[in-house]
């Protein structure tokens, strides 16, 4: 909950990033916010109000992924409508004239894009939500100690500027 206030106002795709990754470790947890309480929470050295901040958290975002049925798969809807906000600005950037640069961005990316967009059940995602899928997936393999091949590690270097890029040109606006 820390990591992502602080993310969130420096990064929206990292936020996102980890956003994903909490809704997996709640998963992992069976939703249940009191196991993650006692088991995943003290690994953080929080004193007791940041532990109860910690675990209120937790528990709210259990909640809605039951109350929204994301138990298995899914993004809460503070995930989604972030997802939604960047696909906005995404596409604000490409109807802009002056955006020349945002443009060229795309175009390098857009081979990614629509190679992820045809892979399994992306073609209903947008194209920020398939970019921030990619990197989510980078993130998992390097989490589990395995090495990106040379060829994923291209594929998402234009992925990851135009969201860095996007991100600059949202904090200039």
């Amino acid at each position: 909950m820390f990591i992502a206030k602080k993310l969130r106002s420096q990064s929206v795709s990292a936020y996102l990033i980890y956003m994903y990754q909490v809704e997996d470790l709640i998963r992992a947890y069976g939703l249940d916010a009191e196991r993650i309480a006692a088991e995943y929470l003290p690994r953080f050295g929080y004193d007791e109000a940041q532990m109860k901040e910690a675990k209120e958290w937790y528990e709210s975002l259990a909640r809605m992924m039951k109350e929204e049925g994301k138990e298995q798969a899914g993004h809460v809807r503070v995930v989604q409508n972030t997802l939604d906000l960047l696909e906005d600005h995404h596409k604000e950037l490409l109807a802009d004239n002056d955006e020349q640069e945002y443009k060229s961005a795309y175009y390098k990316a857009l081979p990614q894009i629509v190679a992820l967009r045809t892979q399994g059940n992306n073609k209903d995602k947008s194209e920020m939500e398939n970019c921030i899928d990619a990197l989510y997936g980078a993130t998992l393999l390097r989490m589990q100690g395995k090495e990106l091949s040379a060829s994923t590690q291209a594929a998402l270097k234009p992925i990851s500027e135009l969201l860095l890029l996007g991100e600059e040109k949202a904090k200039q606006s």
